[in-house]
């Protein structure tokens, strides 16, 4: 079975640009949807494909072409390849492209068993942390302004039975729905061979910052988010991940049948017009097992804690929702947060996923018919919920369609978001094998994952 420290032979270490002269010097100002994402960690998504070939054929085939590809991919979306410029206070940050810029590409290969590092049951987080690149460190210029790359990968080879391409990535430049274009740009450029770029000219991304109009002088209230941020950062990057060390992670299944029965649980209860759908009906789901396997493995429950309101936070996408459009291709961060909340006692109850379900639901409609309103206090809430110790959060969507990412070898055989293991947020995806269901995935520690498995199966069973 694979350790979780087990070491990787580095095979090629290098720098990936756009071709040259392909793109001009440019500067990018970042709107105030990008400026919060300062206080918050790197996101590393990892995809792990079945590859039954020897290292030496990845090297000398594959490898040439990935890099071909990811530099044309580049070309268009090149602030991923820029420096992310950020100068002490009053300054403000910014992207800058010069030609030459690059992202960092490491090869690497792993000893691991592939079949376990990609299994669902409950392994340990550290399995898939060196699978995940690192961000390389860049000197703080002459005038103090902290230069920091935008996003690395690493190829991790599984001689003869997988490959995993890993990123790191900040998320101050561009959200998941922007992460995931790139990838579906670059992996249609390589699987056509490099040659034919009409699915890159297809969908060009869209950069223009002035489409984020900000009528309400939000940017100036984030900018004080961002001025303590690099104010309190001794270091030259971005604020890093730090999980518990005895955490475990896991990975369950919401069936397309199961989705269905909780949409139709909601849908007969309700005594109000409701928001449902398939986002909602899962958060609701996964919260109360997450709430109840809680209860269930500690020792700390008092009657007290139950009239405390617990939340749920997932992000919101405000592309064609907003008063000015965004185009879908619009190359940034355009995301609000929304936060739902329910008493513990209400969610342990035995109404508890149509309670969920409804908090979730009217937090959707709210935040649709609110636009900007309270926006200076959007990170502050967060932090404070954050902070209360009963707060659960969710990254990705099923709606990313992570599984359709083929680079020429197939659909990815797992998908997974590394950094959950050190935030209490759970994963979503779209089911790989089946239309219409759902992936989840959870990391704590060991006896709250075995007794949200076994909660997660009895109330399947319960619908």
């Amino acid at each position: 079975m694979a350790q979780a420290n087990e070491k990787l032979q580095v095979l090629d270490c290098s720098h990936v640009s756009p071709p040259p002269a392909s793109v001009p010097t440019t500067s990018l100002r970042l709107t105030f949807f990008d400026l919060p994402w300062f206080a918050f960690p790197n996101i590393q998504r990892l995809f792990f494909y079945e590859f039954p070939y020897p290292t030496l054929y990845f090297t000398d085939t594959v490898l040439p072409l990935l890099k071909h590809s990811l530099s044309l991919t580049l070309q268009h979306f090149f602030p991923y390849a820029a420096k992310l410029m950020c100068p002490p206070p009053p300054g403000k940050p910014y992207l800058r492209y010069e030609d030459g810029d690059f992202v960092t590409f490491t090869v690497v290969e792993s000893s691991a068993d592939f079949n376990h590092v990609i299994a669902n049951y409950p392994r340990d987080v550290k399995l898939l942390r060196p699978f995940a690149p690192q961000l390389p460190t860049v000197p703080v210029a002459e005038d103090g302004t902290r230069v920091l790359p935008v996003i690395a990968f690493q190829v991790t080879l599984f001689p003869n039975s997988g490959i995993c391409i890993g990123s790191n990535y900040c998320h101050v430049v561009g959200d998941g729905k922007t992460f995931m274009h790139f990838m579906r740009s670059w992996s249609s450029v390589h699987r056509a061979g490099g040659g034919d770029l009409t699915c890159l000219e297809k969908s060009i991304p869209s950069w223009n910052k002035d489409v984020i109009k900000d009528r309400d002088g939000i940017e100036s209230l984030h900018l004080k988010i961002y001025w303590n941020w690099v104010a309190s950062n001794n270091e030259n990057s971005g604020p890093t991940h730090v999980a518990a060390a005895d955490k475990v992670r896991a990975t369950f299944l919401l069936g397309r049948a199961h989705v269905e029965k909780l949409k139709h649980l909601v849908t007969e209860a309700k005594s109000e017009q409701l928001h449902i759908s398939t986002f909602v009906v899962t958060c609701a789901f996964i919260w109360v097992c997450l709430i109840k396997s809680q209860e269930s493995s500690t020792c700390n429950s008092s009657d007290a804690d139950d009239n405390k309101f617990y939340y749920f936070q997932f992000p919101f996408d405000c592309r064609n929702r907003l008063e000015f459009p965004v185009p879908e291709t619009y190359f940034g961060n355009c995301l609000k947060p929304g936060i739902a909340e329910v008493k513990k006692s209400e969610l342990i109850g035995e109404n508890g996923i149509l309670l969920a379900a409804k908090a979730i639901g009217n937090k959707v409609k709210e935040i649709e018919n609110r636009g900007f309103r309270d926006a200076e206090s959007w990170v502050a809430t967060l932090m404070e919920r954050t902070r209360s110790g009963r707060f659960v959060s969710v990254s990705g969507s099923p709606k990313f369609y992570v599984y359709d990412i083929n680079f020429g070898w197939g659909r990815p055989r797992k998908v997974e978001l590394v950094h959950i293991d050190s935030t209490e947020t759970i994963s979503l995806a779209e089911c790989r094998d089946e239309l219409g269901g759902i992936e989840v995935g959870v990391a704590s520690n060991k006896k709250q994952i075995d007794e949200f498995s076994a909660i997660f199966v009895q109330s399947l069973q319960l619908l």
